[in-house]
């Protein structure tokens, strides 16, 4: 049923209607800066949604078909964060929110988490501030604030993170107090996780072997660079019996690389969804 609903949710996000260019800013790899100059939040791993001109977008610019009493007495401002449910409820979030006919009943598991409310003059410790007196005056039960902590030191850091990942989070957030927003990668937004992930297309299959007979045994997948890897472990034996289809994109976490340049221990983790 999984699978079927990753199908389904992969071929609706050719038929989104394109609203507008959106500005986002994009996180870089957190490398051990000194953190007592950043606020930092859990990584919510949901859907990547902004909320503009009382429309709700991917990051994309693509019209997010969420039921009216969903966004109802929305502030009318420019908020950017994540649709999210719970810990490891990535698929059941972007199929309910993908779809362009809204399952009412599911949309009630999720909320808008909002991490920024971007402008072009404030600093983002006061962005943070004016986002958390929006949502307070908001009369609704799906906007929520992602809340942002402060710390001294990289061990105060590090216990954060690790009872974090505890609770069954992806990582965390670090953003700059002091930065201005900015449209794209940032190195003032850093992602701080226990694996790195990347992206690339399924071009091909590979066969099942033994308990996987008449499967799939692997996701042969096309890489930035050209070079093709293979993507067994981490499938489902769901997934296995009805693969995504060839040219959809997926994501796959690994841990480093191999002198050979490869992906090192790579793993399937989600089919990602073009927003």
């Amino acid at each position: 049923m999984m699978a079927l609903k990753l199908l389904l949710f992969f071929s609706l996000i050719f038929c989104f209607e394109h609203t507008f260019a959106v500005e986002v800013q994009l996180a870089k790899t957190y490398q051990r800066q000194g953190v007592s100059e950043y606020l930092v939040s859990e990584k919510l791993d949901g859907v990547r949604a902004i909320w503009r001109n009382q429309q709700l977008v991917t990051r994309n610019g693509n019209k997010i078909y969420a039921p009216s009493w969903f966004t109802k007495n929305w502030p009318n401002k420019w908020l950017d964060g994540e649709l999210w449910s719970q810990h490891n409820d990535f698929e059941f979030i972007a199929s309910t929110v993908l779809d362009k006919k809204p399952n009412q009943a599911a949309w009630r598991k999720i909320k808008f988490f909002v991490f920024d409310m971007p402008d072009n003059e404030n600093v983002f410790s006061i962005r943070y501030q004016n986002y958390l007196a929006a949502i307070l005056e908001t009369d609704s039960d799906y906007l929520a604030a992602v809340e942002q902590h402060q710390f001294s030191d990289e061990s105060q850091l590090e216990r954060f993170y690790q009872a974090r990942l505890k609770q069954g989070a992806e990582g965390v957030i670090l953003h700059a107090k002091q930065a201005r927003f900015s449209n794209g990668r940032s190195a003032h937004l850093l992602k701080y996780k226990p694996y790195q992930d990347a992206e690339g297309i399924i071009v091909g299959y590979s066969a099942g072997k033994g308990k996987y007979q008449g499967m799939v045994g692997a996701l042969i997948v096309e890489l930035k660079s050209g070079e093709q890897i293979k993507l067994g472990s981490g499938l489902s034996d769901a997934l296995r019996k009805k693969p995504p289809v060839i040219g959809s994109q997926v994501t796959y976490r690994y841990n480093g690389f191999t002198k050979y340049g490869k992906p090192r221990f790579a793993r399937f983790l989600r089919v990602r969804q073009r927003e």
